[in-house]
């Protein structure tokens, strides 16, 4: 007897055929024009994430499987792979890099497990631990992830105070740099800078993305303020002062 969850996605399989013998537009998708969908997709599910949403993840999360059956589809088409694949495969890597599930490994914390993943990694065929690191990924999660592989093999600081101790060198190095105008060298050092207090938020236990999403949201919620408050007393922001700004901008925080 099927599960609802094995019905629904046995409709869904039957609708992905339909659609790409039916409709015009999906009969022309190729895995080439769907990629930057895909992305935005992420971007969008990312969205509603931070904000909390949890109606707007079950719609997001829906449009994200609906490109992984629609991928598969495709795959299916060039005779190179179907969706049961993409799904046994997936089965058996699990498998794989959880022996303390499906083996007779022994863990203790969520570090071990982390350590193991990125071991059994290595054996399947990577060259390095940051070779798992998409080269496309957006520079601020990158980082994230290096960091992270990075303290899986065992390369990391021994407490929070020595990687806050590293942010302030790195703010002093690029402070001198400023001082001494050398545009190559403030670059460098400001990239360090932005390196050392991601992984100083790693220690502390703060995801830096998210964080700084959250800064974003706030930043717009309270400049779009300034201007609704600025346009009912009929002016453009370019002819306010900052002082008259500022007051409109301590307003929207006390709201």
């Amino acid at each position: 007897m099927y599960s609802k969850a094995q019905i629904e996605f046995e409709r869904l399989l039957k609708i992905m055929d339909e659609l790409r013998e039916k409709c015009p537009w999906d009969k022309k998708q190729t895995m080439e024009t769907l990629r930057h969908l895909t992305i935005e997709e992420t971007f969008e599910l990312s969205d509603s994430i931070i904000d909390g949403d949890l109606n707007e993840i079950k719609k997001e999360l829906g449009d994200i499987l609906l490109h992984i059956v629609f991928y598969s589809k495709i795959g299916a088409e060039k005779k190179a792979f179907d969706i049961s694949d993409v799904i046994n495969s997936l089965c058996e890597k699990l498998i794989f890099r959880h022996p303390h599930i499906y083996g007779d490994a022994v863990v203790t914390s969520e570090d071990e497990v982390k350590e193991n993943w990125e071991k059994l990694k290595l054996k399947e065929g990577n060259k390095s631990v940051l070779g798992g690191v998409p080269k496309s990924l957006p520079s601020l999660l990158k980082a994230i992830r290096i960091q992270d592989k990075a303290r899986s093999a065992g390369f990391d600081w021994d407490n929070k105070e020595q990687v806050w101790e590293k942010v302030l060198e790195e703010l002093d190095e690029l402070k001198h740099e400023v001082e001494n105008n050398n545009k190559e060298k403030i670059e460098e050092e400001l990239g360090d800078v932005i390196f050392s207090i991601i992984n100083y938020a790693r220690f502390i236990g703060v995801n830096p993305d998210d964080s700084l999403e959250k800064t974003n949201k706030k930043f717009i919620k309270r400049f779009q303020y300034i201007e609704q408050e600025a346009n009912k007393i009929n002016k453009q922001l370019s002819d306010m002062s900052l002082e008259e700004m500022e007051v409109l901008w301590q307003q929207s925080k006390s709201k």
